[in-house]
């Protein structure tokens, strides 16, 4: 059996399973109903029942004390009726509130030679929303930042994913090769950041990935995906050799299970046993498509990829308003760049 909700004032609607809670359906259909913990303790997912009854079976949260019978907290309440609410929905990413949370390292795991994936673990109470795309900062104790992109999409968030490439003389990043622990204690502040997925565009999309790039760029490939999205997507990936293809396989699997997907490998400093693409990755895509007016293009890599890119799209015919990219700029010289 499922259940039917309406929200208003957007008149958006949503389906609900049996013994399922509002939020975790909103966001299995990509609904954008606002959350904290998702634990019932913080109220961030208030909402207000119009029509309909729902239950709640661990007891009903301390957070809707003294906030009228209408209330509803849509973490925790199962429908067992139909539904009409009324509920702000976060679009954008300016609509989400950014903080300041302890995170748990929860594994370390090398990709490649110089990248590794962190996954880190927010407290129980605690859950992060974000915007498929969006970064975060790393608060050092000297009060300095480090910036990493959000590898995984808002669906999957059990643990924050980051791909951490190793720059030569980047304290950090030296600290996250060669002293970094599980369980280790940091503290991030997000979400952060306006490269995010234009849901409501009927455009084909063109994904430019350099290096590490690749990591937003997989949240938003896999946020596209889980919303069912049927719009032609093709992913280019530039690195220098084959080894710098550090999760080379995934996207071969995004490939071979969705019929709307391509993926393009480019390697500026080819193996001797590289059959594929060489070169630079936005001549590879101006080579596939010298008109660029019909696309969406979505890039993120280090600034020089970017500015050059960026010309060349232009000139190819792509609008500025249809292109969106993530530079991995500098915070201050020798300093590690966001993202890498």
């Amino acid at each position: 059996m499922t259940f039917s909700v309406q929200i208003e004032p957007s008149g958006h609607s949503f389906n609900v399973e049996r013994g399922e809670t509002l939020l975790e359906a909103a966001l299995r259909q990509g609904v954008g109903l606002p959350y904290g913990c998702r634990n019932g303790l913080c109220g961030s997912c208030l909402c207000r029942l119009s029509e309909g009854e729902v239950d709640y079976p661990k007891g009903k949260p301390d957070a809707l004390k003294d906030q009228g019978d209408n209330a509803c907290l849509s973490c925790q309440a199962i429908p067992v009726t139909d539904l009409l609410i009324l509920a702000g929905e976060v679009e954008k990413a300016d609509e989400i509130e950014i903080r300041t949370l302890p995170c748990r390292v929860e594994s370390v795991e090398n990709l490649a030679h110089d990248v590794i994936r962190l996954k880190l673990k927010l407290p129980e109470s605690q859950r992060l929303q974000f915007l498929a795309g969006q970064y975060l900062d790393i608060l050092l104790p000297d009060g300095r930042r480090r910036a990493f992109s959000i590898a995984n999409a808002p669906h999957d968030d059990a643990c924050i994913e980051l791909h951490v490439r190793h720059v030569s003389g980047g304290e950090f990043t030296d600290f996250v090769f060669h002293g970094m622990q599980e369980k280790a204690i940091l503290r991030i502040q997000a979400p952060l950041g306006g490269f995010t997925l234009r849901e409501h565009s009927d455009r084909p999309m063109v994904f430019v990935a350099g290096g590490t790039g690749f990591a937003p760029i997989k949240g938003i490939i896999e946020h596209a995906f889980h919303l069912g999205e049927i719009r032609p997507i093709h992913l280019y990936w530039g690195v220098r050799s084959r080894r710098d293809l550090y999760l080379h396989d995934l996207p071969l699997d995004w490939e071979q299970g969705h019929a709307n997907f391509r993926y393009t490998p480019v390697l500026s400093e080819p193996d001797s046993d590289w059959a594929g693409r060489t070169g630079w990755v936005h001549e590879a895509v101006l080579e596939d498509s010298p008109d660029m007016s019909s696309f969406d293009l979505y890039m993120a890599g280090p600034p020089p990829m970017i500015r050059s890119a960026r010309d060349r799209f232009a000139a190819a015919g792509l609008g500025h308003d249809h292109m969106f990219y993530d530079s991995f700029e500098y915070a201050a010289p020798k300093e590690e760049p966001k993202g890498e």
